[in-house]
């Protein structure tokens, strides 16, 4: 069974951090994976970064587009493997990520897999380990309203190609509306692997448009909560359920992994971990 990946790095801008993304997903790739950036006409060193590491590179382009998500959707045209996932530039694959996704998504009967990942600062320091845990990714989705790591989301390209794939027109909150859909049409489940470090840095479109994907999620979640055959007094109990679940979560997970990965330690010392499975 062919177990080769396609992974998808958006860029923009961000040449500060592009080539540690390239070099974390490079030192990830087998024979066979495929590795796609997709710039959007970047006016900075981003262009000379992609050339360095060209000979890594499946393919490439530099041209406008609307958005992350249009760019993705482009990355994601041009793969052909069995397994997919993305990575943002800025953010890191650790070392050993994509093997063990790939044992995960080959020995569990499973459509997509989900773990954790770290919050790093702007110079690859760890700020706290973020649980990805949750036991119904799509309850948790839809009534909760919450998002798994991104960076931590591995799946079949059977599943993306099923539900037509990324939507190219979203501006915000394309991860949530790709996995929510993703939840209803596969099965995905929860790996209690650490794959990824996340960065948490100026300028970052998730922080500045924070109230933009509330906005975008909250209008993703009405439609589909319409077509549910649930009725509204339960849909609501659910609602408020799935919100006092994802603060308890919070408190509880903050407590639970506090000390699991220490604080200011560097990112680049860091390989993709297993750990006890959470009950």
């Amino acid at each position: 069974m062919n177990s080769s990946f396609s992974i998808i790095t958006p860029n923009y801008n961000m040449g500060n951090y592009l080539e540690e993304t390239i070099e974390s997903v490079v030192c990830n790739l087998l024979k066979g994976d495929e590795y796609f950036i997709i710039d959007g006409g970047s006016t900075d060193n981003s262009i000379e970064i992609i050339h360095k590491y060209e000979k890594y590179l499946s393919g490439w382009i530099s041209e406008p587009d609307r958005g992350y998500a249009d760019a993705i959707s482009k990355g994601f045209k041009k793969s052909i493997n069995t397994f997919q996932c993305w990575i943002n530039s800025g953010d890191l694959l650790l070392k050993g990520a994509l093997k063990k996704a790939r044992v995960a998504l080959t020995e569990m009967d499973v459509d997509m897999i989900f773990g954790d990942d770290i919050y790093i600062d702007e110079q690859g320091r760890v700020i706290k380990h973020s649980s990805g845990f949750v036991r119904s990714l799509r309850k948790m989705m839809l009534y909760g309203g919450w998002t798994p790591l991104q960076d931590a989301c591995y799946w079949r390209k059977s599943l993306y190609d099923r539900i037509g794939g990324i939507d190219p027109n979203m501006k915000y909150a394309a991860d949530y509306d790709l996995f929510l859909r993703m939840s209803g049409f596969g099965v995905c489940r929860y790996v209690p692997i650490i794959f990824s470090a996340f960065r948490k840095h100026d300028g970052q479109k998730s922080i500045i448009g924070s109230s933009l994907y509330k906005k975008e999620r909250k209008f993703i979640r009405k439609h589909v909560l319409l077509n549910e055959k649930v009725y509204i007094i339960k849909q609501q109990l659910m609602i408020l359920e799935y919100y006092i679940r994802i603060r308890w979560r919070a408190h509880i997970s903050s407590h639970l992994h506090k000390s699991l990965i220490p604080a200011g330690i560097s990112v680049y010392k860091l390989k993709a971990l297993e750990l006890k499975k959470e009950r």
